[in-house]
């Protein structure tokens, strides 16, 4: 059953790409017929708003399948992959975009500014409340963050449009469509990075930032009886769904449930790390179970 803050993300994601589908094609007719690069480039991120949210939403429906013998924790994982893929395209949009402003600084195009100004108002408009609706579940889940990363984005560049838009209509200098274009560049491939970075650590195993490996090895150690912890592994299956694998090592294995109740019970009410796995052993059977004890 889906948990509360999955199910805000899952509705608000919803909602987003109903409204971001809706002004996209207002803002692509909006592009051609003002002839501005700026608009077409933030409609070319709208788009890829609107692939990131969808994405997104699969990601999501695609959690929900049940386990199965080949895949033992389901499709949990495929959120992770979904927000490289939308970090990595947010990359992409921006190369796109900024291969045509360079083009343009050669040859600027004239510029119906009045139409360029009116279409990016209202697409700021529509990014603003699109943001709002998935600021609730950005911080719950890292899918929900990069679409949410994406819209913000595009609400940086409508209000770069709107600049561009003012600065033509009242002094007539066509280049600064291209140079806003080229900023928005900058902005979009700024805020994909820790996005990619985030999505990469996690798809490598990484530690979770928040939690310090020495802190909890110490903490394991301390509980009475333990005399060695080894093969100890953190690692993040998805937002929110922290794995912990660890083997200790007991004077008396006597006192194995003893520490075992100890040892889970610092993972879950002091870390919060409530799927872990410990393996009790006995002084007799080495200080390393496995090749690759750390």
């Amino acid at each position: 059953m889906e948990d509360h803050a999955r199910a805000v993300s899952r509705r608000g994601l919803r909602i987003a790409l109903a409204l971001t589908v809706l002004f996209l094609g207002l803002e692509v007719a909006g592009g051609l017929l003002s002839r501005s690069l700026a608009l077409l480039a933030d409609a070319g991120h709208m788009a890829s708003d609107a692939g990131a949210l969808g994405l997104s939403l699969f990601a999501f429906w695609l959690s929900t399948k049940p386990r199965s013998l080949q895949r033992t924790f389901g499709w949990f994982r495929f959120e992770i992959f979904a927000a490289l893929l939308n970090g990595l395209t947010l990359w992409l949009v921006s190369g796109l975009i900024a291969w045509e402003a360079v083009r343009r600084f050669r040859s600027p195009l004239e510029i119906e500014s009045g139409s360029m100004l009116l279409v990016a108002a209202v697409g700021l408009a529509v990014n603003l409340v699109v943001a709002r609706i998935l600021h609730a579940g950005r911080k719950e889940n890292l899918n929900s963050q990069g679409a949410f990363l994406h819209v913000v984005g595009d609400a940086a560049g409508s209000v770069g449009v709107i600049a561009a838009a003012a600065i033509i209509r009242v002094t007539g200098w066509r280049i600064v469509d291209p140079l806003v274009s080229l900023l928005l560049c900058g902005l979009i491939g700024w805020s994909a990075w820790r996005l990619v970075r985030e999505a990469f650590h996690i798809l490598m195993e990484g530690t979770p930032d928040h939690l310090n490996l020495e802190e909890i090895r110490s903490g394991l150690a301390g509980i009475p009886g333990v005399r060695d912890i080894h093969d100890l592994h953190i690692w993040t299956i998805t937002s929110g769904f922290i794995a912990l694998t660890v083997h200790i090592t007991v004077d008396d294995l006597g006192n194995a449930p003893a520490v075992l109740a100890a040892g889970r019970s610092f993972l879950a009410e002091r870390l919060g790390i409530k799927h872990s796995t410990i393996q009790i052993e006995s002084p007799s059977a080495g200080s390393c179970a496995t090749d690759s004890c750390d």
